[in-house]
């Protein structure tokens, strides 16, 4: 006979069985056998299914004790649900085993693919737990990690100093101190980035610096002012930012980062700022003669207040002698585009070179061969303004203006042209 593997067995028939006298196992099994023989037909005799190994090895447990027998009977099936409920049914026919009266009862028929369905949702909530508690990574920290490794490769080399995928084709170009900064720059899509590895400034940083519009980014630290200092007085910087005060560029966030640049002040500014440090002080004094000494001690130091003074009145100047034409053209353009969000630039000759959205005018100055005025509903701001300055434009006219100069673009706001 057969003997059902236990990978296929789908259901567990269990019964008892009493009996008035001393029966034994082999009694039992020929009962059973013998007993239920052509009583569901042919496709259902247990020597049969037992002979192709869908009804497995009848289990008998008989135990004998003053004059009568007990046990446990348990047939094992792999028949679907309605066949393995006939056969346990027919078990209940039995009434004689051997030469005793039995009795034979149904106790239960389980499903052996539940008692696994348990099984596995128990295994699952133990897994589950063991995860929770050992902490699954984030989907998202995993493909973060993924994209700061792309970045990481994507960290080139200019003239054997570190430098972004983009930084060459820009037009804006921001200097960082070391490898480390432009990794975190990047990390954060920021691409444009050099960096001058070292205190010494390397001439092709110089180079750039006088080829683009540069932002100075450094740590917020001693070394970084010292070399912010060094690069101010060998290099054409357009614009300023550093670190958070006691931090550096390569541990800030995100958030930092994008902060620190919306942030950036021009250079003017920065050196009102920090005038101790350009103008005629005593480091300077020291290293010259006591009479000249003397002499520079009773030279009045530079006012910057009165320089940026003087560039606000130059600059008044320039709009107090606008030429009619141009503010002719200026004022009624920005009064056609309010409210569209459009741009318009001009040329030498005033002939309008294209109107554009506002959003694309960084990427139309970049291509547009000579452009000389840009008039658009918008605000000028300081990163416009440098961009205008790279690409040759004079004149840069927004409804609104923030708190920028420019000692190469006049740049008005609707404002202005109401006082002329």
């Amino acid at each position: 006979m057969s003997k059902l593997a236990p990978a296929s067995i789908k259901y567990v028939i269990k019964a008892t069985i009493s009996a008035k006298g001393i029966i034994e196992k082999p009694d039992v099994i020929g009962a059973i056998f013998g007993q239920t023989e052509g009583l569901l037909g042919s496709d259902l005799d247990l020597r049969e299914l037992q002979r192709t190994g869908r009804i497995g090895r009848i289990e008998v447990n008989i135990k004998s004790e003053r004059g009568s027998a007990t046990g446990e009977i348990i047939i094992p099936s792999s028949l679907d649900s309605a066949e393995t409920a006939l056969i346990a049914a027919t078990m209940e026919t039995i009434d004689r085993v051997g030469p005793c009266t039995a009795k034979i009862s149904l106790e239960t028929v389980e499903d052996t693919r539940s008692a696994k369905r348990k099984f596995v949702v128990e295994k699952a909530k133990e897994i589950l737990r063991k995860l929770i508690s050992e902490g699954v990574p984030d989907i998202t920290e995993i493909s973060e990690e993924i994209k700061e490794a792309v970045r990481v490769d994507e960290v080139t080399s200019y003239q054997g100093l570190p430098c972004g995928p983009n930084m060459l084709d820009s037009d804006n170009v921001i200097i960082v101190e070391g490898r480390a900064d432009v990794v975190n720059l990047l990390k954060f899509g920021i691409r444009n980035t050099l960096a001058i590895e070292g205190t010494s400034i390397p001439p092709v940083v110089v180079k750039i610096c006088q080829q683009k519009v540069a932002t100075v980014f450094f740590d917020g630290d001693r070394g970084g002012e010292l070399n912010m200092k060094a690069l101010l007085e060998v290099a054409d910087i357009d614009f300023i930012t550093t670190a958070p005060k006691g931090t550096e560029v390569e541990e800030l966030s995100k958030k930092e980062v994008y902060k620190a640049l919306r942030d950036k002040i021009s250079i003017e500014q920065y050196k009102l700022e920090n005038r101790e440090l350009y103008s005629n002080n005593a480091n300077e004094i020291d290293r010259n003669s006591r009479e000249k000494s003397k002499i520079t001690k009773t030279q009045p130091k530079k006012d910057y207040r009165a320089i940026v003074k003087k560039e606000v009145t130059e600059k008044e100047a320039k709009k107090e002698s606008l030429p009619e034409r141009e503010f002719e053209l200026f004022s009624k353009t920005l009064d056609d585009i309010i409210g569209t969000r459009a741009a318009c630039i001009f040329d030498a000759e005033y002939n309008i070179l294209g109107k554009v959205p506002v959003k694309e005018i960084d990427s139309v100055l970049k291509s547009i061969e000579n452009p000389h005025a840009v008039v658009f509903d918008g605000s000028a701001d300081s990163e416009l303004a440098g961009l205008a300055r790279a690409r040759g434009v004079k004149y840069l006219v927004g409804m609104k203006k923030d708190n920028v100069t420019s000692s190469q673009v006049i740049i008005l706001s609707k404002e202005d042209f109401k006082k002329n």
